[in-house]
């Protein structure tokens, strides 16, 4: 949902500019500082966005906090399912996944939204235009989820979960039920999971992508890596190499990020080349 033009906020109630911020553990990473000043200065709103280390344990006292100065948070690991129930309102997407990215403040309320599950999908299909009737999916956790009924909404009817745990990934098999073409999920075991998809999405770090996960990726006729950090991932550099399409991290953090501005702000439209940029500009100066 996006809020209507009418409904901007430039600042609080006591007068202060609106602050907003990405939070999780560990955060030194995010880009999201970088895309949403962009975003602020592009459009000349006095608005600050800043990144704040939030474990799991500590989100209900760091939310509790607030102050009417703030309008929205970014979520991140490990928090995006931790904060399910601490919030008054989930939106239908949200709900499907039990996966809150985006959280608006209004009126003492908190509403969970999730803008990742649009952003897969606009990235996936700005970057690749192949069939997508089966997938691969490393990992079990909340963006896995996520990106899980992404494609569903993009048509994939079959989905292999592949995982270390396959205990843990109840909850992504949870939400694939939960999706209108309830696509047919496949949990296995990382090791003994090997058979040819039209797309292998990554949600696992760069540090776990070993020889045996960059194999399995050879599959695979596109990949779709959510980790921008750090970049190229292993697997990012073996699509490269044999020049197979490939979704990176940064599209979906940009293409999500974009709707979370226009939820935060209330503006019907975002500065989407100036994000990139600046999401570009960021991954260069790391090296």
């Amino acid at each position: 949902m996006v809020l209507q033009v009418g409904h901007l906020l430039t600042a609080s109630p006591d007068g202060q500019p609106r602050r907003c911020a990405v939070v999780g553990h560990p955060i030194g990473h995010s880009l999201s500082p970088a895309l949403h000043r962009a975003a602020y200065r592009s459009v000349g709103l006095d608005w600050s966005y800043d990144a704040v280390d939030v474990r799991d344990d500590d989100l209900a006292g760091f939310l509790d906090g607030l102050d009417p100065t703030w309008r929205g948070l970014s979520l991140t690991m490990p928090l995006k399912r931790v904060a399910v129930p601490l919030i008054d309102e989930l939106t239908e997407r949200a709900a499907q996944a039990l996966a809150v990215n985006t959280l608006i403040l209004e009126d003492g309320r908190r509403v969970g939204h999730n803008t990742d599950i649009p952003g897969a999908v606009a990235a996936v299909t700005e970057r690749y235009t192949g069939p997508l009737r089966s997938a691969a999916i490393l990992g079990g956790g909340a963006t896995a989820s996520s990106v899980m009924l992404a494609l569903a909404d993009l048509g994939c009817a079959e989905v292999a979960l592949v995982v270390r745990d396959p205990g843990r990934a109840a909850e992504t098999v949870a939400a694939a039920r939960r999706h209108p073409l309830r696509p047919a999920v496949d949990v296995r075991r990382l090791g003994v999971w090997s058979t040819p998809v039209d797309l292998l999405v990554s949600t696992i770090p760069a540090r776990a992508q070993s020889r045996e996960v960059v194999a399995l990726s050879e599959q695979a006729a596109a990949v779709f890596d959510v980790v921008y950090d750090v970049w190229p991932t292993p697997l990012a550099s073996a699509a490269t190499a044999t020049g197979r399409p490939l979704v990176a991290g940064l599209d979906l953090l940009v293409h999500q990020a974009v709707l979370q501005f226009q939820l935060m702000t209330g503006l019907p439209d975002s500065p989407f080349a100036a994000m990139r940029a600046a999401g570009e500009r960021a991954l260069r100066d790391r090296g």
